[in-house]
């Protein structure tokens, strides 16, 4: 065990087989409920809403395109650094004061942003505290507790929490849109801020640690059943799992950073800059609008479709799939833009969205299959920071391009050939073994036959 982590190992593992009634109702979905709840409201506060900002602040305040990026940008590094910690927080102390913690800085940001005037606040509220609540109260926090309450259906668990990103992206874009068309973009960052208090702390009250604090057991088995061998998946999981140190001396953490760090270059890409790259290429913010809900409706029925995949097929065949749908789906939005057609631009947002569907159930199942779940948030929390160091590049020199050029086209054909090498690198991340079990594997091999 990890200095820090006071996660108990599971009773199979120590030989009980004490017979409980299984429950009506595993807490577990519970916390898959406050997970999509606490997905919602980050990924649209921190992603979605963006692209409704752009225009109307850069426009008033006197901004280029890049330079209100800065901001974004900036968040992505303060969210790197962030998750070197979080994650090991979450092992230790579990998810409930985090995510507190986290809408309580948000919601304050969000008030403070309705406030600026100066592109050094944006920079300071947006990249610094917002971005920090964010890293508080999202993702991280939320996919890591799930990875410890689910194993044999961690992808499906995932996968559903993981809808609430693609129900920020099909409401809140449009929603956004309208509201600060009627009231201006003053008022929709005050609005954002009481919604994540109502939110935030409403999905935080919900949140445990593991479900041993509760005498509960990974995907709701009983007692009975980890004895008897129904837990097999569990336990295998608990005991490959690798702590933070181990994990970082496999070639395969790296493989995966590299692999998901291209993909979430090209998934915040989009959702940032959807908006303005349709604007500027002389669609109207309606039809932009609408194009970002085009991406989420796919993205949100695809999850959990990804998240069955991965558990029962193969996750990183799976994964490299659905690289290769962004990719293709991609290029025929620049060649769609490029014409003013509409058709096949909504043909091509589909196609990505549901590409971008897999990327946060496939993701997480990766990383706790791969890792084991007794350790996940430390590992995860120094594998992210390299990861949002390639997102964080991705909108900024997309719009830079766009300043110097006047187009999209070069870099969004750029953004489509990460997604291509991803979906490579991906099929060349296999399985790791960790070392006690490849031992005691090689010990049980070499015994002679009974």
């Amino acid at each position: 065990m990890s200095i820090g982590s006071t996660e108990v190992e599971p009773q199979v593992a120590q030989g009980a087989a004490s017979v409980v009634a299984r429950p009506r109702f595993f807490y577990g979905w519970r916390l898959v409920g406050a997970a999509f709840v606490a997905s919602f409201t980050t990924a649209g506060v921190q992603a979605y809403v963006a692209g409704a900002f752009f225009v109307p602040m850069s426009d008033d305040l006197g901004w280029t395109r890049a330079q209100f990026l800065y901001g974004q940008t900036v968040g992505q590094f303060v969210m790197a650094f962030a998750g070197f910690f979080v994650g090991t927080w979450v092992d230790r102390w579990g998810a409930k004061p985090l995510m507190l913690i986290g809408a309580t800085i948000l919601a304050v940001s969000l008030l403070a942003t309705s406030q600026i005037h100066e592109l050094w606040q944006w920079i300071l509220l947006r990249g610094a505290v917002a971005m920090l609540g964010s890293a508080l109260l999202g993702n991280l926090v939320v996919n890591v507790t799930l990875s410890k309450w689910f194993v044999e259906r961690r992808g499906q668990a995932i996968g559903l929490a993981s809808i609430g990103v693609s129900m920020a992206g099909i409401t809140m874009p449009p929603a956004m849109t309208w509201y600060i068309d009627r009231f201006g973009w003053r008022a929709g960052w005050q609005a954002l801020a009481v919604g994540v208090i109502i939110l935030g702390y409403s999905c935080a009250l919900v949140m445990k640690r593991v479900p041993e604090d509760l005498g509960l057991h990974p995907d709701g088995k009983t007692d009975h059943e980890m004895a008897s061998g129904g837990g097999a998946a569990a336990l295998a999981d608990f005991q490959n799992s690798f702590t933070r140190a181990e994990a970082l001396r496999t070639r395969v953490l790296y493989l995966l950073v590299i692999a998901f760090g291209l993909s979430s270059l090209g998934l915040i890409t989009m959702i940032v800059l959807t908006i303005p790259y349709l604007t500027d290429s002389g669609f109207s913010r309606g039809t932009a609008a609408l194009m970002v809900s085009v991406l989420a409706i796919p993205a949100a029925i695809s999850k959990p479709v990804w998240g069955f995949m991965g558990d029962r097929w193969s996750d990183r065949f799976s994964t490299s799939l659905s690289f290769v749908m962004n990719t293709v789906g991609l290029v025929l939005i620049v060649l769609a833009t490029k014409n003013r057609s509409t058709a096949p631009l909504t043909v091509g947002y589909f196609i990505v969205g549901w590409g971008i569907g897999g990327q946060i159930p496939l993701q997480e199942t990766i990383w706790g299959s791969y890792f084991g779940r007794r350790y996940i948030g430390a590992v995860r929390s120094a594998a992210m920071p390299f990861t949002m160091l390639f997102s964080a590049a991705g909108p900024l020199l997309v719009a830079t391009y766009y300043d110097q050029v006047g187009n999209y086209d070069g870099a969004m054909y750029a953004v489509a050939g990460a997604w291509a090498v991803a979906a490579v690198v991906i099929l060349f991340a296999h399985r790791p073994v960790h070392p006690s079990v490849a031992a005691r594997a090689a010990a049980e091999a070499a015994l002679p036959p009974a």
